[in-house]
């Protein structure tokens, strides 16, 4: 949607491109549908026997499904500004698919789950190696054990000013703040990026 000017003349919108990582079972999905104001594209499949060796679902037991390409959602985000999320499938075999999904990418929301804080190693190492901007978005699952965003931090080793925040992926609102962070802290990445290269 274009923002018009008094004298008539239009704006053209902003599309950025946001990629959603984590593990499997991490919520990415979950978070896409949330705050899609369009109905989310999902490539979901069934779990399967013959998935069960490579596919680790422990401390996630009642997932059926998984992601197999990606998932894809839009929110406007103001008048002008829309966000186009692409969910990441989380497991290895499907990795090869992230270099495709990353091209053109403003930056990235890695969500994490505390019970298997191990799982966001793989998407974060991705996002610093190839210098993408992102935010560790905690998504809060009931029963799991509460840890502050600078303990996340610290367990992870992430380069210093990378933002943690705690959220919960059912939740529009709360999905949408996760992302204004993320497009603020990708505003100043850059910016101080370019800003180095001319000083």
């Amino acid at each position: 949607m274009d923002s018009e000017h008094s004298d008539g003349t239009a704006d053209p919108a902003l599309a950025l491109k946001i990629l959603v990582a984590g593990g499997l079972g991490a919520g990415k999905t979950t978070l896409v549908g949330a705050v899609s104001e369009i109905r989310p594209l999902r490539t979901e499949e069934h779990l399967s026997e013959r998935g069960r060796p490579v596919d680790d679902t422990a401390g996630v037991d009642g997932k059926s499904t998984t992601t197999v390409a990606m998932d894809f959602g839009r929110i406007t985000i103001r008048s002008g500004l829309s966000l186009y999320l692409f969910g990441t499938p989380g497991q290895d075999r499907f990795w090869f698919l992230w270099d495709e999904l990353s091209q053109g990418s403003l930056g990235a929301v890695v969500l994490a789950d505390t019970r298997r804080l191990e799982d966001c190693f793989p998407a974060v190492d991705y996002f610093e190696h190839r210098r993408i901007p992102f935010v560790v978005a905690v998504n809060c699952f009931a029963g799991a054990r509460a840890f502050g965003a600078h303990d996340v931090a610290r367990a992870l080793d992430l380069d210093r000013g990378t933002p943690v925040v705690l959220c919960d992926a059912r939740d529009k609102d709360s999905g949408k703040e996760v992302l204004i962070r993320l497009v603020e802290y990708a505003g100043r990445t850059y910016t101080a990026r370019l800003l180095d290269s001319v000083g």
